[in-house]
């Protein structure tokens, strides 16, 4: 039996006559922020199950309402978790209950940093709701991950090219890209701090707060590809 020849044409190293260089390509852009997040914690305590049930209703539909108010700048509303539970009495037999504890958690996403110091101000004086946030960034369409790919794709044609130049040689075909990822450098949530927790309602008689003057956070895009290029052969 004889054994087949390998392939010629196949020479993943490349060949003195059709030598090969492999480089990477990165590009790395700040930009402004597109969306930012925040996040709403409802909550009410009871005596009896009923009354905590009631009062978590109440203060999250006031909530809901604040929210929706605000239109076009709020793109989405999200309820997450949802908990009533009882707190044991600390002194006494059987399964006696002290309290109830509910909760709900929801999260805002806005287009519009304006208006996200006002609702953040606002929701912050509702009766025991707590405000986390922001967390800012980019949606997955955004065009700076496009731009990102695309400008680690020039550093890696310019990087073989010089490579090759420093030889006496050209680039000649490029034999493979490699897509190594292109994302925002901090997926939510990030660092942003927690705008105010606990916040009970202002009195009557009191002025509300004045809206809070909140900085958006640049954001970082970052992209890599792997580039290998054939090139004609050097000049040594």
């Amino acid at each position: 039996m004889t054994q087949d020849a390998p392939n010629a044409t196949h020479q993943p190293y490349g060949t003195p006559e059709v030598p090969r260089v492999a480089v990477r390509g990165e590009a790395r852009l700040e930009v402004d922020p597109e969306i930012a997040r925040i996040g709403i914690t409802v909550s009410a305590r009871g005596t009896d199950r009923r009354t905590a049930l009631d009062d978590l209703t109440r203060r999250n539909t006031t909530v809901l309402e604040l929210l929706k108010s605000y239109g076009e700048p709020v793109e989405k509303i999200e309820t997450g978790s949802f908990s009533i539970t009882p707190e044991p009495a600390r002194h006494g037999r059987g399964e006696r209950v002290r309290a109830y504890h509910g909760r709900v958690h929801i999260t805002a996403e806005l287009n519009d940093f304006t208006a996200l110091g006002e609702l953040a101000t606002r929701l912050a004086d509702l009766e025991l709701t707590q405000v986390d946030g922001p967390w800012w960034g980019l949606r997955p369409t955004s065009p700076a991950h496009g731009e990102a790919r695309r400008q680690a794709v020039l550093e890696a044609v310019q990087r073989a090219r010089e490579y090759a130049h420093a030889l006496g040689a050209d680039l000649a075909a490029l034999v493979e890209l490699a897509d190594l990822g292109a994302e925002d450098a901090t997926p939510y949530p990030q660092s942003g701090g927690t705008l105010r927790t606990m916040a009970f309602a202002a009195p009557a008689d009191e002025a509300g707060a004045p809206p809070l003057d909140l900085e958006p956070q640049r954001q970082t895009v970052f992209a890599q590809v792997n580039a290998r290029f054939t090139m004609t052969p050097p000049r040594l």
